[in-house]
């Protein structure tokens, strides 16, 4: 799943070098992905409709696995 992320916020974004994706928890993961502040806006998109719609995917993979997951995007440092 954290592999998903990573593939899906790279191709989004202006700097992937700068795209982190961190995963925590067994059956119930708490992906945390963080890319560059210039990138924010695209992951995020208007309203959140591409956050959610990354949420969305994450949700379906994780189901197939028969895993819960969930998606935070946080500030960059």
């Amino acid at each position: 799943m954290k592999e998903l992320i990573e593939y899906i916020a790279k191709a989004l974004v202006d700097h992937p070098e700068e795209v982190s994706v961190k995963q925590n928890g067994g059956n119930r993961a708490r992906i945390e992905l963080s890319v560059a502040k210039e990138d924010m806006g695209r992951v995020i998109g208007k309203g959140g409709k591409v956050a959610n719609s990354i949420r969305t995917l994450l949700r379906v993979a994780a189901e197939k696995q028969g895993k819960q997951a969930t998606l935070d995007v946080s500030e960059p440092k």
